[in-house]
């Protein structure tokens, strides 16, 4: 019931997140369609792949769902046929790309994947928002679906903040400067007089000199203000013409102009500028054209006169700013509509709108599009042109450039290269430099071959193939023999654009020949096979012998080839036994190996390895005892050991066996009857009948190998079947006197007792509070210090409990839970006994 609720509360909270993203989305679309263009007029068909790569990266920036930006371009005005193309192009592209680019994959794009998928037809979707997807941001739609429209060239210029375009005012004065009311004139007097003055013209277009008096210089420039000034000054002093006293005129603070900006201005108006200021200026200051704007025919008027025409093509593609003059007041910049525009798209370095005059050319247009790529089609441009009622297509030839005059709305596409060649053939396999190579006319087979530095020496000889491009694109093979091409005994091919020759090589053709060796070598393994390789260079290639090896008796199994099919006695391998020097030398004839032998090298007869056992506790030289003879048992260990200490307990004593003895090699090895997997189900079976309060001790028992032995009887009667033969890795622990009882499982309170000889299970049980209600009486068991374990025993119906020793562990483990049966279980069975009971008494009046 608890689940259920979560389950709705999870899925009314996931409700209200897509009603609360609809409505921002609602509330979104009419921003986006206020304040951006309308996209009713794109063609997808006309768009470049590097406009479409352009939007899938902003889309992938962005962080927003193609589904989102199809809604928001229908909203926009684009038309469903052309989202459509739209989401073909990116799928299109996207597979392209592969892993090389492959987009983020992310929750946004897994859903327009999976609708993509769901709508092969192309149909437009209706997406729906899912809640994981980010919030609709009409800036980030904006600048992802800005990818559709192309840029007018040159309106980047005067958005650019890096570009000011602001008058140096910290410049020498042009001596072509006009001055004007509010100038600031500097006069500097030195030499045999000294004067310094700084004087402001006045409105009246005069300055007032002293002991001079008034000079009038309003509308002069400063080549001519100086020279008035000059003179004037050399009426009060006369070492000015003598040389002896000398003047410098310079402008200091400079006045203010107003500018006006009329026509296609982004924010048209009168500025004020500084009086140095150019056009440039103004037109940074105004934001520059508008989209309807002119950037070639912008037109300075000066008292009702066009004083200059700017193009600001040529400052964008020149350099150039010959045109743009130094404003004075009052000018007027007019900036009017454009006559004529044309967009250059596809492998162009500038895929731009650009504005043509009526003196351009088509070759001129390539030039503002910054020429061609490299992968560029540059014989023929294709041009759409629209014409008084619909469009239609041109066809414009690499000699026609210079001569072909653009129309306003030329659309020109460059188109990209073949990916093909005109004049390749390809030569692979077993040629000495495979590769492409030019088809020069004429070239054949032989040719090839001899331009590829001829054949290998794995070369398979009886056939080769070529592999040729058919007039309608499909593909055939043409077989040869290779030998008799070489050999000149058979007619020579001649080779066709595209032809692709593959030479094998012998081993491409069969299995990869190896041997193998395994045993008492230092690195066994496989090794590749060489011919007339011998046994002993494979045992050579293997390190060599091994300090135990024998080299007597080396067994080489060989593949059988003619073995007769279904017979019973039909061999199945053949075998070898060869004796060879064990310093590998050269003596008598040697055995050839071939593809695919086994080798093995054994052990040489009574070699053995020193083998290690420990004993630990209470003997009197406790340590590690190297195993003298195979029979060599516990009895011998404890004697070399020197026998017992006083506080030794030997009841308690254990062997532990650990997995160097039971897997050993070579003839350490033991022939286990019981496998890994057998201990396994052992463990299962042993844990399945005890609590989880013993499974840790379960594991512990078996983790350890403890071997249950009883010392006392072993030191009584050595060589006795219980007196065990070591192994090696053997430990022998002997502890101390034990002196405490744990008590563990379902019992009340588990706990750690002193021992004492008198108590009974029972008794220690009670010290740990009494068996508890889940307690399973009849499966407790004891486990001892040497590792044995004694579990209880049923007579008569009642419980035979083990004998507890000192250091033993008690262990209960809990009873297996009984499913209570439901009320539906009930009803069922009820319903069964009584339909059987009423067939038996059916049964019983038809007896009668």
């Amino acid at each position: 019931m608890i689940q259920s609720k979560s389950v709705a509360r999870l899925q009314l909270n996931k409700i209200c997140r897509l009603l609360i993203l609809s409505v921002l989305f609602l509330f979104a679309l009419p921003v986006l369609a206020q304040n951006t263009q309308n996209l009713s007029s794109v063609r997808v068909d006309e768009l470049s792949d590097a406009q479409i790569r352009q939007f899938i990266q902003q889309v992938e920036a962005s962080g927003l769902s193609e589904a989102q930006l199809e809604q928001v371009a229908s909203a926009r005005g684009m038309a469903p046929s052309e989202i459509s193309k739209l989401r073909e192009r990116v799928n299109k592209l996207k597979q392209n790309q592969g892993t090389t680019d492959k987009p983020k994959s992310n929750t946004q794009n897994s859903s327009y994947d999976k609708n993509v998928r769901s709508n092969p037809g192309g149909r437009q979707l209706n997406y729906e928002p899912d809640s994981s997807e980010v919030e609709l941001d009409p800036e980030k739609a904006e600048e992802a679906l800005n990818a559709f429209k192309p840029k007018v060239f040159g309106s980047d210029l005067f958005k650019n903040s890096k570009i000011t375009f602001e008058p140096n005012l910290r410049i020498a004065t042009p001596a072509n400067y006009s001055i004007g009311p509010d100038d600031q004139i500097n006069i500097d007097i030195y030499g045999y007089s000294e004067a310094s003055y700084k004087l402001v013209v006045s409105p009246e277009g005069t300055i007032n000199i002293p002991y001079v008096g008034v000079v009038q210089v309003s509308g002069l420039s400063m080549e001519q203000a100086t020279a008035r000034i000059r003179s004037r000054l050399s009426t009060i002093y006369s070492n000015i013409n003598t040389g002896n006293t000398k003047v410098a005129i310079s402008l200091g603070d400079i006045r203010s102009i107003k500018v006006t900006l009329v026509g296609e201005v982004t924010r048209p108006g009168t500025y004020t500028l500084p009086s140095l200021a150019t056009a440039f200026n103004a037109l940074y200051a105004s934001g520059g054209p508008t989209e309807n704007g002119s950037f070639r025919t912008i037109e300075v008027i000066r008292n009702s006169r066009v004083v200059s025409t700017i193009d600001v093509y040529d400052f964008l593609l020149r350099g150039f700013q010959r045109n743009n003059v130094r404003l004075q007041d009052q000018d007027v910049i007019r900036i009017p509509t454009y006559r004529k525009r044309v967009q250059f798209s596809g492998e162009v370095k500038r895929p731009y709108i650009f504005e043509a005059l009526d003196k351009d050319r088509l070759r001129d247009i390539i030039e503002f599009a910054g020429g061609f790529t490299t992968e560029a089609y540059t014989a023929r441009i294709k041009i759409i042109q629209n014409t008084a009622k619909e469009r239609r297509i041109t066809d414009v030839f690499a000699n026609e450039f210079g001569t072909y005059t653009p129309n306003n709305g030329d659309k020109y596409f460059a188109e990209p290269i073949l990916e093909r060649f005109e004049n390749r053939v390809v030569i692979e396999g077993a040629v000495f430099r495979p590769g492409a190579y030019e088809l020069e006319p004429g070239l054949t087979l032989s040719q090839l071959i001899k331009k590829a530095e001829g054949v290998k020496e794995d070369a398979f000889l009886p056939r080769g193939y070529i592999k040729r491009l058919r007039t309608d694109n499909t593909s055939e093979l043409i077989s040869f023999d290779l030998a008799r091409i070489i050999n000149q005994t058979a007619a020579d091919i001649a080779l066709l654009r595209e032809d692709s020759v593959t030479i094998s090589s012998i081993f491409d053709l069969r299995d990869e020949y190896r041997v193998t060796i395994e045993g008492e070598v230092r690195n066994p393994g496989q090794f590749g096979f060489s011919e007339n390789q011998s046994l002993e260079d494979l045992i050579q290639q293997a390190g060599g012998f091994k300090e135990g090896a024998s080299a007597r008796r080396i067994e080489i199994s060989r593949r059988v080839r003619d073995a007769e099919a279904g017979a019973a006695n039909s061999k199945t391998s053949e075998v070898f036994q060869v004796d060879v020097d064990q310093n590998l030398r050269i003596q008598g004839p040697r055995f050839v190996l071939q593809p695919f032998d086994i080798v093995v090298v054994r052990n040489a007869p009574g070699y053995e390895t020193q083998r290690n056992v420990r004993v630990e506790g209470e003997v009197l030289y406790p340590g590690t005892y190297t195993i003298t003879r195979k029979d060599e048992r516990i009895s011998d260990l404890v004697g070399r050991a020197g026998g017992f200490t006083d506080l030794a307990y030997l009841d308690g004593a254990s062997l532990k066996r650990g997995d160097a003895a039971e897997k050993g090699t070579g003839k350490n090895r033991i022939n286990s009857k019981e496998t890994d997997d057998q201990k396994v189900d052992r463990l299962k079976r042993l844990q399945s009948t005890v609590n989880d309060s013993t499974e840790r001790v379960d594991e512990n028992i078996s983790g350890s190998s403890l071997v249950g032995i009883n010392l006392n009887r072993i030191i009584e009667n050595p060589k006795a079947k219980y007196d065990l033969i070591l192994e090696e890795g053997d430990v022998l622990m002997v502890p101390k006197q034990l002196q405490t009882v744990k008590v563990n499982g379902e019992v009340l309170s588990p706990v750690t007792v002193i021992y004492e000889s008198r108590k009974g299970f029972k008794e220690y049980i009670a010290n740990a509070g009494g068996f508890s209600q889940k307690a399973l009486r009849k499966r407790a068991y004891v486990l001892y210090p040497n590792g044995s374990i004694q579990s209880t025993k049923r007579f008569l119906g009642f419980n035979n409990y083990p004998i507890v020793k000192a250091g033993a562990e008690i262990f209960v483990p809990t009873k297996e839970e009984k499913r209570k049966i439901t009320a539906a279980e009930t009803v069922g069975l009820a319903s069964a006994l009584a339909s059987m009971g009423a067939i038996i008494i059916g049964i019983l009046n038809t007896v009668k």
